[in-house]
């Protein structure tokens, strides 16, 4: 019921979006994640329970099967990423300088960015100058756009006692050295950020990694138990045909 509650609710955003800029970031869209999360999340969950509750022990297979896969693409994700940590990095600077490239193009991505530089305070990916990847923010003097050389308001240092959000607070930023753009937004960039949040967070990481984990461990466990008891159940009722079929018997 969760997985198609996340389908019902990745489709209606999807098709809230205008054609060609659903179109233009297929590969960034958060709706298009969800979709596909929620299907995969529906045939493996589906397979699991209606297997169980049938006892058919091809959908039981296919349930254990397909948790095994993800439990090993997750594990092997989490060495390799350990291991590659460079290309990890480049891997993650290429797909923030797409969201950023498609910001305005998309509202989902356009307020998942903004929350991310909200929260760690950071803003581009690199630095704050890489919003001139972007074709409104872009700093050349033949870019007409009135947020020409500017950063997103996100990026703004956030004042206390500001009870309105000034949306043209990062204008004209780009235009800015690091020491005089610094009092007025966070220069850092967000890859950065996100990788010493990392770090300082491993614990925490580590046991939701494991949360997530165990259940999968005991969904597989728990199916062979089950696929092994319906085999000997099969055995037994084969067993005493046989010997209702004997005369002896």
């Amino acid at each position: 019921m969760i997985s198609m509650v996340m389908v019902a609710v990745g489709v209606y955003a999807r098709l809230l979006k205008h054609a060609e800029a659903a179109m233009a970031c297929l590969a960034v869209d958060p709706a298009i994640l969800l979709i596909v999360v929620g299907i995969l999340t529906f045939l493996i969950t589906f397979c699991g329970c209606v297997g169980s509750l049938r006892e058919n022990i091809c959908l039981l297979q296919t349930f254990s099967v397909c948790l095994t896969v993800v439990f090993l693409l997750q594990l092997a994700a989490g060495v390799l990423g350990f291991i590659f940590s460079d290309r990890a990095r480049g891997k993650v600077s290429e797909i923030i300088n797409g969201a950023i490239v498609h910001y305005r193009d998309d509202l989902d991505l356009q307020n998942l960015i903004d929350f991310g530089q909200k929260e760690f305070s950071c803003c581009g990916g690199v630095s704050y100058k890489d919003w001139s990847q972007n074709m409104y923010f872009n700093c050349t003097a033949t870019n007409p756009s009135r947020e020409r050389c500017s950063v997103p308001f996100s990026c703004c240092l956030h004042d206390a006692n500001q009870t309105v959000v000034n949306t043209m607070c990062g204008h004209g930023m780009q235009d800015k050295g690091y020491l005089e753009a610094s009092a007025f937004i966070y220069t850092n960039g967000c890859i950065d950020k996100l990788v010493n949040w990392i770090h300082s967070n491993l614990f925490l990481l580590g046991g939701i990694t494991l949360g997530l984990a165990l259940p999968q461990l005991v969904g597989i466990v728990l199916a062979q138990l089950l696929i092994n008891q319906i085999r000997d159940q099969i055995k037994l009722q084969l067993y005493n045909q046989q010997h209702r079929a004997d005369p002896w018997y």
